[in-house]
C-alpha cells in the first residue's frame, strides 16, 4: 500500500474494512489474502465517501442556486400590443348598440 493512499484513508475506514474482511474470511484464506481484501474494501469505502461528498456538494450548489433565484425579483415584461386587434371587440359592441338603437327608433315610428 502506498503512503499517499494510506494517508487518505481514515482509521475508522480501516477498522470497518477489517471487520468486513474478517466476517467474510474463508477457512483456508491466508493473512495476505485477507490484507488484500481489506485494502480493496478500504478503497471501495473511500470511493463511496468521495462520491457522496460530490453528490452533497452538487445538491448544495443546486439548493443555493434555487434560493438565489427565488430571492432575485423577477422582472415582468408586459407585452405592448401595438396592433388594432384589441379594438375589434369595442367596435363590435358599439355597432351592436347602434343597431339596437336604430331598431328601436324604427319600431317606435311604426307605432
Amino acid at each position: 500500500m502506498s503512503s499517499k493512499y494510506k494517508s487518505q484513508i481514515s482509521t475508522e475506514t480501516e477498522t470497518e474494512a477489517m471487520k468486513i474482511a474478517r466476517a467474510t474470511q474463508r477457512p483456508q484464506q491466508t493473512k495476505e489474502h485477507t490484507k488484500l481484501i481489506t485494502q480493496g474494501i478500504e478503497k471501495g469505502i473511500a470511493q463511496y465517501k468521495k462520491q457522496q461528498k460530490m453528490k452533497n456538494r452538487e445538491s448544495d450548489k443546486h439548493r443555493k442556486q434555487v434560493i438565489k433565484t427565488k430571492q432575485t425579483p423577477i422582472e415582468t415584461v408586459v407585452p405592448v400590443n401595438h396592433s388594432k386587434a384589441h379594438l375589434i371587440p369595442w367596435f363590435l359592441l358599439g355597432a351592436t348598440w347602434l343597431a339596437i338603437a336604430l331598431y328601436t327608433l324604427t319600431q317606435n315610428e311604426l307605432f
